[in-house]
């Protein structure tokens, strides 16, 4: 006989929550990590049937899903915040403070995402893939040019990284 449904949950927490909690929290703060790795192991138990037998891929995607749904809430809110409190103030723009960026953070959210998952998260191209919902092709692909903007950012003879916008993006819903 296999598994109940309660023992799979329980063996898929086990063995990933760690690591999908660590995920979410290179990702967010504490606070919102902690809901997205349990959000993710509700997801789990809701779509059990669907979960493969390399799981890790597979959370790693709902997690992804999950950061991504809470930073556009945390935006949404952030820029309505803003706007009231210059209406407020009759300024009618907000008052910008400058912030340092980290080599990361200097590069665009698509080459960040598919940099994290190979490099930090230790996922091979065929699990990014997964992840990130395209081909392996299109993952090669973005990783190479994403290496290649990195390289450009960390450039220290003071040259500047290949602009974001040039060449064909390489998307995972399958279009150039």
């Amino acid at each position: 006989m296999g598994q109940s449904r309660d023992q799979r949950l329980e063996e898929l927490y086990r063995s990933h929550a760690s690591a999908i909690h660590a995920y979410a929290l290179r990702r967010v703060d504490r606070a919102t990590a902690d809901e997205v790795a349990a959000e993710t192991f509700v997801v789990a138990w809701r779509r059990l049937e669907d979960v493969p037998a390399d799981a890790l891929p597979w959370l790693f995607g709902v997690a992804r899903r999950l950061v991504a749904n809470q930073t556009r809430g945390a935006s949404r809110r952030a820029a309505l915040t803003v706007r009231l409190a210059s209406e407020v103030a009759g300024t009618g723009r907000p008052t910008g403070a400058d912030r340092t960026l980290d080599t990361l953070e200097e590069l665009n959210a698509r080459d960040r995402e598919v940099l994290l998952l190979v490099a930090w998260e230790g996922l091979t191209q065929r699990q990014a893939a997964e992840v990130l919902g395209c081909s392996h092709a299109a993952v090669r692909v973005r990783l190479h040019r994403a290496r290649r903007r990195l390289r450009g950012v960390l450039d220290l003879d003071g040259t500047s990284a290949e602009p974001q916008q040039g060449g064909t993006e390489v998307r995972c819903d399958g279009q150039a």
